[in-house]
């Protein structure tokens, strides 16, 4: 995804994001693990919270869109697909609990051949 097309005067736009995605904001926001009103109320779309957890959900994405030929197959793996060696949690859940570095270096030793 191309940064400066999901963001709205330096911030990540929610509706933005939703359009790359074709999902709705509110689907951004859960999959980011925000309530609706964090991506539908102009103050706090631009809080610190919700400013890091789009950029967090939108890197990992970036991250993983190469091996997956396509932004909404990498969303469909964010969502749904369990990484080995984190309980079967899936991206998004260890996203959603403060754990994006954690998932930035699983794909990083995934992608450097390293098997978790």
């Amino acid at each position: 995804m191309n940064l400066q097309h999901l963001s709205d005067n330096g911030f990540f736009a929610p509706q933005k994001i939703a359009r790359e995605l074709k999902t709705t904001s509110e689907d951004v926001a859960h999959s980011a693990g925000l309530g609706r009103d964090a991506v539908q109320r102009k103050e706090r779309v631009r809080s610190d919270k919700t400013q890091r957890r789009l950029r967090e959900m939108v890197e990992t994405l970036n991250k993983v869109e190469p091996r997956f030929g396509s932004m909404l197959m990498a969303y469909a793996w964010y969502r749904s697909e369990p990484l080995p060696g984190f309980s079967g949690q899936t991206a998004m859940q260890l996203v959603l609990n403060g754990q994006a570095d954690d998932v930035l270096e699983y794909i990083d030793a995934v992608d450097a051949g390293i098997h978790a």
